[in-house]
């Protein structure tokens, strides 16, 4: 209610939120500590959140932090899985390199297949691929911050930035795939012998939330495709 009747606040925080996600993303961009590169990703979507609110999608918002709360625990409990690995396999040969630095990876999926499937699929979430949660998420928070700029020429440049986030953050986080998970190898011959999988106990909640993810988005479907969302008017259309 507060929000509906301060449209210049409104216009204020929509501008916050959309510079946060831009500005966090850029940072992520050049991070090499795979948790860092998720820690600036995090800041970006809650700018994210906060744009859909100023833009009056106020359930937009709200369910983007859902979303997000799915694909991201996926994201940061995978990353805790690879450091375990890393970890393990440095202190088996006595070296003392950061199990934190995606440098020193690289063709993780040969050892790691199970976690390296579902990073994936909460990538494509974040990166709002569809079928997956983060699509319906963060469309809808755009789609309403263009239809805004109708009322307001402005909402249209937040419309600009949070696009352009959202491709940064497809960008950040396959640099972090690749650097980690595919190409050559870079963890050292030695540590190479004691790379494998973590143990089910930590794999397994991965899977269940790699599911969550693709399965969230459904969770506001329904309003999406009554016409209340942008998917229903484009079909009414």
């Amino acid at each position: 209610v507060l929000f509906a009747m301060a449209p210049l606040s409104s216009a204020v925080v929509a501008g916050v939120g959309a510079l946060t996600a831009l500005f966090a993303a850029t940072i992520a961009l050049k991070q090499w500590d795979i948790k860092k590169v998720l820690a600036y990703s995090t800041v970006s979507q809650l700018g994210y959140m906060f744009l859909g609110v100023g833009v009056g999608a106020y359930a937009s918002g709200i369910f983007h932090l859902v979303t997000h709360a799915f694909f991201k625990a996926l994201l940061f409990l995978g990353a805790g899985s690879v450091i375990h690995v890393m970890h393990h396999a440095y202190h088996a040969s006595h070296r003392h390199e950061d199990a934190q630095d995606m440098r020193n990876m690289g063709g993780l999926a040969a050892y790691m297949p199970w976690t390296t499937a579902v990073m994936w699929a909460a990538t494509l979430a974040i990166a709002g691929v569809p079928p997956f949660s983060g699509f319906f998420s963060k469309d809808e928070i755009l789609s309403q911050a263009f239809e805004r700029g109708h009322e307001a020429g402005i909402y249209y440049v937040y419309w600009v930035l949070g696009s352009v986030a959202a491709l940064l953050t497809a960008f950040y986080m396959v640099r972090l795939m690749l650097y980690t998970f595919h190409g050559p190898n870079r963890t050292g011959e030695q540590e190479r012998q004691h790379l494998r999988e973590a143990p089910w106990v930590m794999t397994a909640p991965l899977v269940v939330l790699a599911l969550r993810d693709v399965r969230r988005g459904a969770l506001n479907l329904h309003a999406l495709l009554s016409g209340r969302g942008w998917l229903g008017r484009v079909l009414a259309r």
